[in-house]
């Protein structure tokens, strides 16, 4: 079985610099995997956050209420733990604290029918680097358009 892909954080290569990737596991409550099954999810505004503990935490990841669920549905806002080794958790937090990077939540999606995340080390771009990309984005652009025709 593949990767079934439920959401992509498009945001995340537009504001920041993606360097390494993790894939992580989330620990979840039923009706949260219920609402992901159906494709309701936004990572858009999340961000992932290391604790003093050492545990890795996904913050304001949106998962909306399961429409079939009763009084004992999940919180939509709650913050979830990502399933991390130690040693990728060290180095995420090695890098966040020395390089100042951030940690991105980019995919999160089914595999083999657990649901996992992949998280990115991100470097935060200044405006001048976004407008730079899109430049180089409509010139590829402009180039594709030019070989169909």
């Amino acid at each position: 079985m593949g990767k079934k892909i439920i959401a992509k954080n498009k945001r995340a290569s537009y504001d920041y610099f993606l360097e390494e990737k993790f894939e992580a596991g989330l620990s979840l409550v039923g009706t949260e995997v219920k609402s992901l099954r159906a494709g309701k999810v936004s990572i858009a505004e999340a961000w992932v956050d290391i604790d003093k503990n050492g545990e890795a935490w996904i913050q304001n990841m949106t998962i909306p209420h399961y429409e079939f669920g009763n009084i004992n549905n999940h919180d939509e806002t709650r913050k979830r733990k990502l399933l991390l080794n130690r040693k990728e958790i060290d180095r995420l937090l090695h890098q966040v604290k020395a390089q100042k990077m951030t940690i991105v939540p980019t995919i999160i999606y089914f595999k083999n029918s657990y649901v996992k995340m992949e998280v990115a080390l991100g470097r935060g771009k200044k405006q001048h680097d976004k407008r730079q990309d899109q430049a180089k984005k409509d010139i590829e652009r402009k180039l594709k358009q030019r070989d169909f025709s």
